[in-house]
């Protein structure tokens, strides 16, 4: 009897790329796409990001054009034998933005928050403003980093007038970890290949990068001086990226806030067409309610940390087991 190979477990690929759904791509198209990103960075070509709705004939500018990844489960085809890509369904399979100009699409978000924070669907945008000076900023490109507000959204009129009404809006999209994406470019140049083939590396998106040592940081640093201006937080993220997130006390009322969390998720527009970003959920919450999330959550009893502390010892110190007996 044949041995039977054992197939591998599902992986994360690529979903959006260049702002198209690669499963609506052809064959071909992905192999020209993929050929071109495997030439020498100076001789790519410049392709359009259909995202930037605020920046006339804007390029992408992520290496190797990757929107956001999906999970795939491995499929084998009758006719070639070859191991290709079937989507694994809804909710671990919904899309994981990888790149946060996805969220700037049809200015979608920036309709949500103005309505929800300030009353005004239609808010005027200020991008990159700087927030700290001087002394504040300690190590050059992390300073950089955080020394500004990447969106403020400000009430239609208000500008003139002596107290304008404003938010911060802060987007982040999910790092991923593992394999460099070569490989399934590599793949996807086989002329053979009747549909989009497994992915080759192994990664994952990377929440713990962006949540607690991407996001937090810029939360604690932003909001208590926002706090003290009695301005608001709008953080933009996907559904799975919130549900990475521990557990967080919610408030009742945007007063009572000082971040406001927008949630979204992503429909089909059809074949061809891009994804339609929707909105999923507002969270209003604090600070020190985002913290605890980001970290993960509430700290485990002293006993509890103490016994684990034993079990690791007589696990892997040999004078640990001789005193224990």
């Amino acid at each position: 009897m044949p041995k039977q190979t054992r197939q591998p477990s599902p992986r994360f690929g690529i979903a959006e790329w260049f702002g198209r759904d690669i499963l609506d791509l052809t064959p071909k198209e992905r192999r020209d796409i993929a050929l071109d990103l495997l030439r020498p960075k100076k001789e790519r070509s410049e392709r359009p990001c259909p995202f930037q709705a605020r920046k006339q004939g804007a390029k992408c500018s992520k290496e190797g054009g990757v929107c956001s990844l999906r999970l795939y489960a491995p499929d084998q085809s009758a006719e070639t034998g070859a191991v290709l890509a079937k989507p694994v369904e809804a909710p671990a399979g919904t899309l994981r933005v990888t790149c946060p100009y996805r969220f700037h699409h049809d200015l979608e978000i920036l309709r949500w928050v103005g309505e929800t924070i300030l009353g005004d669907a239609n808010p005027l945008i200020a991008a990159e403003v700087g927030f700290l000076e001087g002394g504040a900023l300690l190590h050059g490109e992390e300073g950089d980093d955080v020394g500004r507000l990447d969106m403020i959204l400000v009430k239609s009129g208000a500008v003139g007038s002596e107290a304008l009404q404003w938010a911060a809006l802060e987007i982040q999209a999910v790092y991923f970890s593992g394999d460099a994406m070569r490989g399934d470019f590599e793949s996807m140049t086989d002329p053979h290949l009747p549909w989009l083939p497994f992915p080759k590396g192994r990664r994952r998106p990377d929440y713990r990068s962006s949540g607690p040592k991407r996001l937090m940081p810029q939360l604690q640093i932003k909001v208590p001086t926002l706090r003290r201006w009695g301005k608001k937080m709008a953080v933009v993220v996907d559904r799975p990226f919130f549900d990475s997130i521990g557990e967080m006390d919610r408030v009742a009322d945007i007063s009572n806030a000082d971040i406001a969390w927008f949630i979204v998720g992503f429909e089909n527009a059809g074949h061809g067409e891009i994804k339609r970003l929707i909105r999923d959920e507002v969270r209003f919450t604090t600070l020190e309610r985002s913290v605890e999330g980001l970290t993960g959550g509430k700290p485990v009893p002293l006993s509890v940390f103490e016994s684990r502390i034993k079990s690791k010892l007589l696990t892997s110190d040999p004078r640990s087991r001789r005193a224990a007996k």
